[in-house]
């Protein structure tokens, strides 16, 4: 629901500095109350970490001192810090060097967000879906919003590696960037429907694979089992649907999880990175498919038979017949979103399609844990040099 944190928040504060504050009571991998411990450097060294992925899997060691701009003793004893939280993963197979892990690119977002005064506090996990993880969050007047955070990679990270051939021409293949793209698209199809009067969330800002945005006084439909008006809420549905066609999209992914509802009983639409244009190959299948999760949906949840046959009335060939089609798509292509993100998404999409598998972070954090005494007395080692 809409309306103040009511505690529930853990108060980020400023980056960079000391500070109290206990975490969120809910068990989840991001406890933000830990930003509060980061310092400058802690900041510093994961951005260079950042930055070095740009062109390197694994950033090496001088890479990051030479980025941050920091001793080689520093660099260490910040590293041991980082790998403490887990924010980094350190990896001596080929060279010795750091990749940022989910959460520090948590970190880095969020710190980006606090920066901007959007948000003060993050708080209790509200939602997680295979390719994200929601959380409340709130700012210091203590207005209520969501933070989306995409997650590209978690789940199919084995299969894709053993996919490169397929990717190889995706010069900047990684889960960082991946996430990154769904975010932006994400928020550029938000916003541009909020301005076309479609009924979402407004978007508020988006920074690497964070979307910001407005929390809604709505229930998911999902968990919805009695309706005042079966007939009205089913129309406005499917109405949906054909709208969104009729303005060059398709959301691919139209179904009860995707929709949310009022106590007046009028649909919200969320969740947007798998959407298409009308001119895709697939859009006629794409479409019916939407039409046909919520005939499924009313009929199997409130016993509802279409007896309007609303996916005759509405058929695709109809619905794109009075489309205007091209309007959302110069909207976006003015927000940055283009094609060349489409189809980095879309070759993703098919590279991991069907596989159910984990992702290796957790072993390798793990590995960290292990490595961390070593990494240790290497600082120690490493600073007496510098001193003598």
């Amino acid at each position: 629901h809409e309306g103040r944190c009511h505690g529930r928040c853990s108060h980020v504060g400023s980056m960079g500095g000391g500070g109290g504050g206990g975490a969120c009571a809910t068990t989840m991998k991001l406890d933000p109350s830990a930003l509060r411990y980061l310092s400058k450097d802690d900041f510093r060294v994961l951005t260079a970490v950042e930055l070095g992925q740009r062109n390197h899997e694994i950033v090496p060691t001088v890479l990051v001192e030479r980025i941050a701009n920091l001793g080689r003793g520093d660099a260490y004893k910040v590293a041991k810090n980082l790998l403490r939280h887990k924010l980094v993963h350190h990896e001596r197979k080929k060279y010795d060097g750091y990749r940022l892990t989910t959460l520090g690119y948590d970190y880095l977002a969020i710190q980006a967000l606090v920066k901007k005064g959007l948000i003060s506090g993050v708080g209790t996990q509200i939602g997680v879906g295979k390719e994200s993880d929601i959380f409340e969050a709130t700012d210091e007047q203590g207005r209520a919003m969501v933070l989306k955070l995409h997650r590209l990679g978690r789940t199919s990270f084995r299969a894709v590696k053993n996919k490169r051939d397929y990717l190889e021409h995706r010069k900047n293949f990684s889960w960082l960037y991946l996430s990154r793209l769904a975010a932006k698209k994400e928020f550029a199809f938000m916003r541009a429907l909020g301005e076309h009067g479609f009924p979402v969330p407004e978007a508020i800002e988006v920074n690497r694979h964070c979307v910001l945005m407005e929390r809604m006084a709505a229930y998911p439909l999902v968990r919805v089992r009695n309706l005042g008006n079966v007939q009205d809420v089913y129309r406005q549905a499917v109405g949906l649907v054909a709208r969104l066609a009729q303005h060059g999209l398709i959301h691919c992914d139209f179904n009860e999880f995707n929709l949310m509802i009022t106590e007046r009983e009028e649909l919200i639409v969320i969740d947007f990175p798998q959407m298409v244009s009308t001119s895709h190959p697939n859009a006629k299948m794409f479409y019916e498919r939407d039409v046909r999760c919520i005939v499924d949906w009313f009929h199997k949840q409130y016993r509802y038979d279409d007896v309007d046959d609303a996916e005759s009335h509405f058929s695709f060939e109809t619905v794109v017949g009075r489309s205007a089609a091209g309007l959302l798509d110069k909207e976006l292509r003015a927000s940055g979103y283009d094609k060349e993100c489409e189809d980095t998404l879309e070759d993703w999409r098919k590279a991991s399609h069907g596989d159910s598998g984990s992702s290796e972070e957790e072993e390798e954090l793990s590995n960290d844990e292990e490595e961390l005494p070593e990494l240790e007395r290497a600082a120690l080692d490493v600073t007496k040099l510098e001193v003598g």
